[in-house]
């Protein structure tokens, strides 16, 4: 699946039938690293993926694995989306009134505010490193967030391997910095 450089909408569809296995461990491994709690599960995870990727127009993605990249962007951006909600709730927003003899468990599956706080805190300092090196918060998003190998970053983002393992290292530094700045303020 070389050169899918713009993709329209028929071509992402066929796109996420080949992968759709790839994308779904994916969504998995996002899911598993805030520890069991979930905003989405796997297949709404992948599906919201899609949709976002299929209303851009058109998807420009020079590989498999550069394709994988954007999905794991898009799939860090829906769990932002869903996290900062969480919050927002946690805060009195979007508040649902009923009486006592009507309430009823919270549903399963929601996540729980103090690992949005910390996926909130990550995306922020993401965010503050795509400003200062956007290679950097390239690497990051396509190892920690997309689960790719050195050497499919490496693809996805057009460097050598070793760019991507010194990329990896200097940003991880730079961010748990950061990271730590942000949780004494």
């Amino acid at each position: 699946m070389e050169d899918v450089a713009g993709t329209g909408r028929s071509d992402v569809d066929a796109l996420f039938q080949l992968i759709y296995g790839e994308l779904r461990a994916l969504a998995r491994r996002q899911r598993r690293r805030w520890h069991g709690d979930y905003t989405l599960d796997t297949t709404a995870l992948v599906h919201e993926a899609y949709l976002k990727l299929a209303d851009r127009e058109p998807v420009r993605a020079a590989s498999q694995a550069h394709f994988m990249a954007l999905a794991a962007r898009a799939m860090r951006q829906i769990l932002c989306n869903y996290a900062r909600d969480r919050q927002r709730r946690k805060r009195g927003g979007d508040r649902e009134r009923v009486p006592l003899d009507e309430l009823r468990a919270p549903p399963s599956g929601t996540f729980p505010v103090d690992r949005a706080a910390e996926l909130l805190a990550l995306d922020i300092a993401l965010r503050k490193l795509a400003l200062v090196n956007a290679r950097q918060s390239d690497v990051i998003e396509c190892r920690f967030f997309g689960g790719l190998s050195v050497e499919e970053t490496a693809a996805a983002l057009g460097v050598s391997p070793a760019t991507v393992k010194r990329d990896w290292n200097i940003a991880r530094a730079w961010l748990y910095r950061e990271m730590q700045a942000n949780a004494d303020t």
